[in-house]
């Protein structure tokens, strides 16, 4: 049997990892400045990660959701206040897309309503709900097709009144910042202005932080930033360091039923087990307070640099799109200085890297930058 072959791979193999290091198979040394797709929160192998996963998975890895698991209630707890919605209550699943798709279910259920009002340009996954509010028809058969959802432009309040105006909407989903579009931000003004939208319509504000958040952008959730509350928050990516895990946030004035949402492998001991490292060692190092400063440190190092068209971005979540001239940057980068980035299109170069990057390996990367652009 061959793999289903739906990815375009680079022909390099890494085998093993240390905080921003890579190791392939041929023992070429790496960088890592994207984190798998912004997976990579506290470092490759953390010490404290790999301990702890280690010693659950030598006394349970895993039973279903029929029985008590205080690992779950311990980080509903710690989740809670970490992120400062510690009045809500906790969905887990196992993935960003799973997120989305339970959020989008709560809301509808919640409001008996069946629309939408999603963005263009949103990537909120791949399952069938998550993918129609998805501004990409490349990604969405035919089956995934829906008429329940309406795609307005990002920070455009009028769009907004006015399809929300007609009635029918159970939900806005948003990101707190778009990531696969290439980095692009809802301003303070728009934050604000949906969040009264979503009340005076009586619309559920869902607020997709799965890649934007976790104390990526220098706060935990991006939306933070604006000083607004959502009433359903999505998290994953950075939330098990590359255990699969996913959450759901839902407010306090959205009540529960059982059976209401359900899963198998949802909340398992491994995964609530990644996700309690990942916040101590967040708390512990101090993570979010470094995610604003090596965000600073790159954007000043980046102000007028000649090789960017636009630098957008907050925190250790960065778009930098490139001047014509310098399309193919990416790929110079990976081969001849071993730093691996990400990309959204041929234009933009996404920086999505691990919190525990240090200032060194900051510099090291902007050197590398310069010195391929001179």
């Amino acid at each position: 049997m061959n793999l289903f072959e739906v990815y375009k791979l680079w022909n390099i193999e890494p085998v093993r990892g240390l905080d921003t290091t890579l190791w392939d198979k041929e023992g070429e040394v790496y960088t890592d400045l994207y984190g798998g797709h912004a997976v990579i929160s506290v470092g490759h192998c953390h010490p404290h990660y790999v301990k702890t996963l280690s010693e659950q998975i030598g006394k349970l890895g895993f039973y279903s959701n029929a029985v008590q698991n205080s690992l779950q209630k311990d980080l509903a707890t710690r989740l809670g206040k970490a992120c400062g919605y510690d009045d809500y209550s906790l969905f887990l699943c196992n993935s960003g897309a799973e997120a989305n798709e339970n959020a989008l279910k709560v809301a509808s259920f919640h409001t008996g309503k069946a629309k939408v009002l999603a963005f263009r340009k949103a990537f909120h996954g791949r399952t069938s709900g998550a993918v129609a509010a998805t501004d990409n028809p490349k990604i969405q058969a035919p089956f995934n097709a829906t008429q329940n959802i309406v795609f307005v432009p990002l920070n455009d309040l009028e769009a907004v009144d006015a399809e929300l105006a007609r009635g029918g909407f159970a939900a806005v989903i948003i990101e707190g910042i778009q990531g696969v579009a290439g980095i692009y931000e809802p301003t303070a003004e728009f934050m604000h202005g949906l969040r009264a939208l979503c009340d005076r319509y009586g619309c559920v504000l869902i607020l997709d932080e799965i890649q934007s958040g976790y104390g990526r952008t220098g706060k935990f959730f991006a939306h933070q930033h604006h000083g607004v509350r959502a009433d359903i928050i999505t998290t994953a990516k950075g939330m098990g360091n590359g255990f699969p895990i996913g959450g759901v946030l839902i407010s306090p004035s959205i009540k529960a039923t059982y059976g209401m949402l359900g899963t198998t492998f949802g909340g398992n001991h491994l995964a609530c087990t990644a996700a309690l490292a990942v916040l101590d060692i967040i708390e512990n190092e101090h993570l979010v307070d470094n995610a604003a400063k090596i965000g600073r440190f790159f954007a000043d190092a980046f102000a007028g640099d000649k090789a960017i068209k636009e630098y957008r971005g907050k925190g250790l979540m960065i778009g930098m799109e490139l001047k014509d001239e310098y399309v193919g940057l990416r790929d110079r980068l990976l081969f001849e200085r071993h730093f691996f980035t990400g990309a959204a299109g041929a234009q933009v170069i996404r920086l999505l890297p691990s919190l525990t990057i240090s200032q060194e390996t900051a510099e090291s990367f902007v050197n590398a930058w310069k010195e391929l652009t001179k």
